[in-house]
């Protein structure tokens, strides 16, 4: 069988998260970051280590099967690439930002000189709003580009905000694309072998956001506790040898555990455990 070929960032924000999910997914990950390539015949599959700007468009001209990237560098290339599932990890958020006090609605864009890493996400954009603007393409840091008079306003990433105050700039208008990174495949097509890799790291992504716990409770209260933990099908319900107790297990969100764990407790549960999930299949 043909080995899944499958493009990895070698470098970035994105890189070190991205081997990582696929060492929890059971894949042999390189060492050496000055390795290219990575071929694990025991799985099926073989790694290219891409930069990530380029890895949609080797994905979309299908010759790779599968890319790891940024939604952002996806929409910003063209390709004939689609995204099919998003990572949770490398998230970011694309806004306008011009000088102080002077923009506060994207109307006021028409006419304007904007400056941006990202063109393709920043002319579609505009032409889906009908708004008509000069788009530059200025890689690095853009928040000198208006002090130096290159653009009126810029288009870029923005976390805390605090590098666009010390450029004298701030946001204004809605958000141009919420990104994190994805999986990736040509468009409209389904390489063989990829549900499995899907399929496993769904599963570590289903890991990292659950936990199960385990607890005990009387037998009289095990409706209240199932409402409390329904589990992702159903809870594992079986008696004790002590009478009238009985023993529960489930999978619930890891965000809100805790509380989940008082209220349990509030109702009666003893022995109340959480144990990390490492890998599952749904």
């Amino acid at each position: 069988m043909a080995l899944l070929r499958i493009a990895v960032p070698n470098k970035g924000s994105l890189s070190q998260s991205a081997s990582e999910i696929l060492r929890e997914a059971g894949y042999r990950q390189r060492d050496d970051a000055r390795q290219l390539t990575l071929t694990d015949t025991e799985n099926g599959v073989e790694f290219f280590y891409l930069r990530p700007r380029d890895i949609a468009l080797y994905v979309g001209e299908g010759t790779l099967d599968v890319g790891i990237t940024g939604r952002d560098l996806l929409r910003d290339s063209g390709a004939k690439a689609e995204e099919v599932l998003g990572l949770g990890f490398g998230r970011s958020r694309f806004r306008f930002a011009g000088p102080a006090g002077r923009y506060d609605d994207l109307a006021q864009l028409a006419g304007t000189r904007i400056a941006t890493s990202y063109v393709g996400v920043v002319r579609s954009f505009l032409e889906e709003r009908g708004i008509d603007a000069t788009v530059t393409r200025l890689d690095g840091a853009v928040e000198t580009s208006v002090q130096l008079g290159v653009a009126d306003v810029i288009a870029d990433v923005v976390e805390t905000g605090s590098t666009l105050r010390q450029a004298g700039l701030e946001v204004f208008g809605e958000t141009i694309l919420d990104s994190e990174a994805v999986l990736i495949t040509h468009t409209g097509a389904v390489p063989e072998g990829f549900e499995v890799f899907r399929r496993r790291v769904e599963g570590v992504l289903v890991a990292r956001s659950y936990v199960m716990m385990d607890y005990d409770i009387p037998t009289d209260r095990v409706a209240d506790a199932v409402r409390l933990t329904p589990g992702i099908e159903s809870p594992t319900v079986a008696p004790l040898h002590r009478e009238g107790w009985s023993a529960v297990r489930a999978m619930v969100p890891r965000d809100g555990a805790q509380r989940l764990m008082d209220e349990l407790f509030d109702i009666g549960a003893r022995g109340i455990l959480l144990t990390d999930i490492h890998a599952c299949r749904l």
